[in-house]
């Protein structure tokens, strides 16, 4: 098989048939592609509305849905579609029924696997670049694509890891302090051409298999959040580069499931899993005591931030009481 696409639903299931619907024709044009839509529980009727859409608009020889036990998180929604594809280095994998371990061991293994959210329209090109691009750089480990609004905007795709100094500048937002971290801003200016870059939206992410093979599945330790930069960077600790490739392009209609991010990001508090799973990357990828570097850096760094910005009369589009949630959850043993 040349290329999976792997889709995670939870509560989306408009959206996720949306987006099967615009990557038909990106299907129909590199060839040999499957498509799998793992369900995360969801308690609504996702699993009949995706699945009576597959039906209904002939689907069925190139895309899949498969309902899961529990809503395990993203990166756990992932992982049990690449276990069937034997996309790990634990190729025989247990499954909860023989029939799946049957299937799993008859299943092609793909080239390339493509990490896509539901709440993306692919447009024109966008899975037939990331190939083109992934067929001509074979020491290339991941690439992903440009993500735009609605309106066509660009947004934010390619970053750095985070770091503690990085924590300082995203929190502080003061000109004369960015210049000076200019190395360490997480998201930097967006590259016009392709470029290598330390980890990209897991909105569009192509990974070559052998990456997968090498560094594991996911950390599906991460409910949600960081398990897309927690992986760039195993696998640049393996020596898989990542790229970001702006020909391919997918309208990305960020935070329909969360909240976190998008419209709604001002508008509610931000969730426990969120400073759960940026306490796990900094931990576990560095230690705890550039974590608590980092906790720290954060919590005086922001609060100076939120006043500049008030000295100047801008208004910051940040979650409500977001500083007193980042230090409840990483450091009152109740919230913990």
């Amino acid at each position: 098989m040349k290329v999976l696409v792997v889709i995670v639903n939870y509560r989306t299931p408009g959206l996720t048939v949306d987006c099967l619907k615009s990557l038909a024709p990106e299907i129909a044009r590199v060839g040999d592609v499957q498509v799998v839509v793992t369900d995360n529980k969801s308690p609504d009727d996702s699993v009949a509305v995706i699945g009576d859409a597959i039906k209904s608009l002939g689907y069925g020889s190139w895309c899949r849905l498969i309902p899961l036990e529990k809503n395990g998180g993203f990166a756990y929604g992932n992982n049990e579609a690449l276990k069937q594809y034997g996309c790990s280095r634990d190729a025989c994998v247990a499954h909860s029924t023989e029939e799946l371990a049957t299937q799993a061991s008859q299943l092609p293994k793909p080239e390339y696997i493509w990490l896509l959210n539901p709440d993306t329209i692919v447009l024109d090109g966008a899975l037939t670049e990331l190939v083109r691009f992934m067929d001509e750089n074979p020491a290339v480990g991941i690439a992903g694509g440009r993500a735009v609004n609605r309106d066509m905007t660009v947004r934010n795709s390619a970053f750095r890891f985070h770091s503690p100094l990085g924590e300082i500048e995203g929190a502080l937002r003061f000109a004369p302090v960015s210049k000076a971290l200019k190395n360490y801003i997480v998201a930097p200016g967006v590259p016009e051409k392709p470029e290598k870059v330390d980890w990209v939206s897991g909105a569009s992410m192509m990974i070559r298999r052998e990456v997968f093979e090498k560094v594991g599945l996911l950390d599906d330790g991460y409910f949600m959040y960081y398990e897309e930069t927690d992986f760039c960077l195993r696998a640049a600790r393996g020596d898989f580069s990542c790229w970001y490739v702006p020909q391919s392009r997918i309208v990305h209609l960020v935070g329909q499931s969360s909240g976190v991010t998008g419209a709604k990001r001002g508008a509610k508090r931000r969730p426990k899993y969120w400073f759960q799973s940026r306490a796990r990357y900094f931990k576990n990828n560095h230690g705890p005591l550039t974590m608590h570097t980092a906790n720290v850096s954060w919590l005086i760094a922001y609060p100076a931030g939120r006043l500049w910005q008030a000295l100047r009369g801008k208004r910051r589009d940040d979650p409500p009481q977001l500083w007193w949630d980042f230090l409840r959850y990483n450091y009152l043993p109740c919230n913990r």
